[in-house]
């Protein structure tokens, strides 16, 4: 089974640059996980009044308050079929900051139920945090030089059994590219939150490595939900979309 980011784009993946395929192509079952290190220029939210209210989310590992320039940062990649048998990626990052390191991780899923009466293949849902209290449709695009954009909008809250679908006025997008630079011989972030009534809410970017290390479950059991490390599972899992 191909990753789910190669289920959604069909043939446009191919026209990825090759390393930022080689990035999106783990899949569940693989026995390895992906690991990336490097460097921030930028990190965390630009608005001052506006970080005690992120810091009220970084105990769920969504948001982080900080801000800072030439921030280290870590993410590991782990793709898995969560408890309801749908192929996800969830990822954790840790950005280290001088005060300390927060984390910041997210599951993405591979929605088929609904689309795949269309004959669709499915859509992504990522579910922000380690509470998966907040879930929005990921939307992709490839650009003409190989570059992988993805919009995360339409956002609801899960709180208990409600489901509360944000309005315009107050939802916020997550806009965010990755690309291969060829020069220096690694990769690119860009991510970038926007709020309509507030502005930039939470930026980051940077440079990476990356490599695939050996997932120490084995190819068996790498495609459980139980086989993501601790620090990566969630503490509760969501099928509502």
């Amino acid at each position: 089974m191909a990753g789910i980011y190669q289920q959604v784009l069909g043939s446009e993946f191919d026209r990825l640059q090759e390393p930022v395929q080689e990035y999106f192509s783990l899949e569940a079952g693989s026995g390895y996980y992906g690991v990336g290190t490097g460097t921030f220029d930028v990190a965390g939210c630009p608005q001052a009044w506006l970080r005690p209210l992120l810091g009220l989310a970084s105990a769920e590992e969504a948001f982080f308050p900080e801000y800072g320039e030439r921030i280290p940062f870590r993410i590991e990649n782990h793709a898995h079929l969560d408890p309801f048998g749908r192929p996800s990626l969830t990822a954790r990052r840790e950005i280290r900051f001088p005060q300390r390191t927060r984390i910041f991780q997210d599951t993405t899923s591979l929605q088929t139920a609904v689309s795949a009466v269309a004959g669709t293949p499915g859509r992504l849902l990522d579910y922000v945090g380690r509470d998966h209290r907040l879930v929005t449709d990921l939307d992709l695009q490839v650009t003409p030089t190989g570059v992988l954009r993805g919009i995360s909008q339409r956002s609801r809250l899960l709180a208990g059994p409600l489901r509360i679908p944000l309005p315009a006025v107050l939802d916020a997008k997550a806009y965010a590219q990755q690309d291969w630079d060829e020069a220096a011989g690694r990769h690119r972030i860009q991510v970038k939150v926007l709020q309509p009534q507030l502005g930039t809410v939470l930026v980051y970017a940077g440079s990476f490595d990356y490599r695939l290390e050996r997932y120490d479950g084995g190819p068996a059991a790498a495609g459980l939900p139980g086989a993501l490390p601790a620090a990566a599972h969630p503490r509760r899992w969501q099928f509502r979309d």
